[in-house]
């Protein structure tokens, strides 16, 4: 759906759906409903959302690190693997792609900035 109204009416049919086959799955859809529309009630744009619905980008990128970090048997030092794990993030960066719907990011700033402002210093 590209509307937050659609969305949520179709999640809400979801949920009464769920709710005669497992009230379990629909008690949960139905706790993390509105988590779940963030990016529709944000205003983000289809091809931004498409990047953005799931957590695949920072999965990805943390597998990376995990990858080339876990070959490491010795850890020495306080610093020793923060300064690997940003190797592994430098890295990984390379292989990095354009977020589809980039072009759209700004507009989701400019929704996140009075949340961003909120928070304390």
């Amino acid at each position: 759906m590209s509307s937050y109204k659609d969305a949520k009416a179709e999640l809400n049919r979801l949920v009464d759906y769920l709710e005669r086959l497992n009230p379990s799955a629909a008690r949960s859809l139905e706790e993390g409903l509105e988590e779940t529309l963030t990016l529709h009630r944000l205003g983000v744009a289809d091809a931004l959302r498409v990047s953005l619905k799931s957590t695949n980008i920072i999965e990805s990128c943390l597998s990376r690190v995990e990858e080339i970090s876990g070959r490491v048997k010795r850890w020495r030092g306080g610093d020793h693997l923060q300064r690997w794990t940003g190797k592994a993030l430098l890295i990984a960066e390379k292989k990095w792609r354009k977020v589809k719907g980039w072009q759209s990011m700004p507009v989701l700033m400019d929704s996140l900035s009075p949340t961003l402002a909120k928070k304390p210093a």
